[in-house]
């Protein structure tokens, strides 16, 4: 096993670049529309990662790390330790290039993702969330065969997540903000990396649920300390904690981290799909939440234009139905 997360802090725009030329024609050039809804202060527009192949932005980072890899070691399997999307990222690769994939994930991942990981082959590991945590700090060194893809902390991935922030310079040149959903903070370094380099006065902001602030607790804090948290139907993003190795990086390039509602999720991923006909999972419906509650405002002759991403889009049916008649999905 190898691959441990290396110099973060030495990713560069042309990393990016590079990972847009390994990429070319893997994931889609995710289009952008305008969200229907008239907010007073934002004029929204919708970066769709959820139209991927696998539903999620992670192709983009997972494709890059294994195409950056040496074939050989690429050939002896490739692994990952993830809830679910980064899993699927890996698989989609793994599938198509005909090596095995195996997946380390904790045992509250929802059975949605799990049944898409065994659809794309591959082999899943269950563990306590605890030990899959302890996975993600040791840079995942098992001591196994194979390229081991950190969902985070990879360089690779990170270059490759940023091609998200080149596409979105290339298509609102005007855009004031763009808002992650944050997980683990390996896309919004990379868009912050690739537009902060083509649009130097961009706003760089992530969004947590507040029942699992991680990255909001530390930016109060000063650093990763436990944060409160509680198991939700989001759970492609937030956390108890932000990973160590991440810290330092994300904690520079971010501006600000909103954090909202649980039942303002639900509203805006019902919003999505009643004024856009998008569906996307709780983490990223988080965005728009962000974005339509008012938490942006600022003295100004005209709206902000503010670019949601939405990350995601791998959803429990039933949830879906829920969000529809106006509940919240449980967990």
């Amino acid at each position: 096993m190898t691959n441990k997360p290396l110099r973060l802090e030495s990713v560069k725009l042309a990393d990016v670049e590079s990972a847009r030329r390994r990429l070319a024609g893997l994931p889609l050039c995710a289009p952008m529309v305008r969200l229907d809804f008239d907010c007073p202060n934002v004029e929204i527009f919708l970066k769709l990662e959820c139209l991927q192949p696998i539903r999620s932005f992670k192709i983009r980072g997972a494709g890059n790390a294994m195409a950056a890899a040496r074939a050989e070691l690429v050939a002896e399997g490739v692994s990952t330790a993830s809830a679910g999307n980064m899993a699927q990222g890996v698989a989609w690769h793994a599938q198509r290039l005909r090596v095995p994939c195996s997946v380390y994930v904790p045992d509250n991942a929802p059975e949605t993702k799990l049944a898409a990981i065994a659809r794309l082959g591959g082999s899943i590991v269950r563990v306590s969330h605890s030990d899959w945590w302890q996975i993600l700090e040791a840079g995942g060194d098992l001591g196994q065969e194979g390229l081991f893809v950190h969902p985070v902390e990879d360089r690779e991935v990170i270059a490759g997540n940023g091609t998200v922030g080149l596409e979105i310079a290339e298509e609102l040149p005007d855009a004031d903000a763009v808002i992650v959903p944050y997980g683990g903070g390996g896309l919004a370094c990379g868009i912050a990396i690739a537009m902060r380099a083509v649009m130097p006065g961009i706003q760089i902001y992530v969004a947590e649920p507040e029942t699992a602030a991680g990255f909001a607790t530390a930016m109060q804090s000063g650093g990763p300390v436990d944060a409160d948290f509680e198991y939700s139907f989001i759970d492609g993003a937030g956390s108890r904690r932000v990973l160590t190795g991440i810290w330092p990086l994300v904690s520079r390039l971010v501006d600000k981290c909103i954090t909202v509602s649980v039942a303002q999720v639900a509203s805006a991923l019902r919003l999505l799909i009643e004024r856009n006909a998008v569906v996307a999972e709780g983490a990223g419906a988080l965005s728009v939440a962000a974005a339509i509650n008012g938490k942006l405002r600022k003295p100004s002759a005209r709206k902000l234009k503010v670019v949601c991403v939405v990350t995601g889009g791998n959803i429990d049916p039933a949830d879906v139905a829920t969000v529809l008649n106006g509940g919240i999905p449980k967990r």
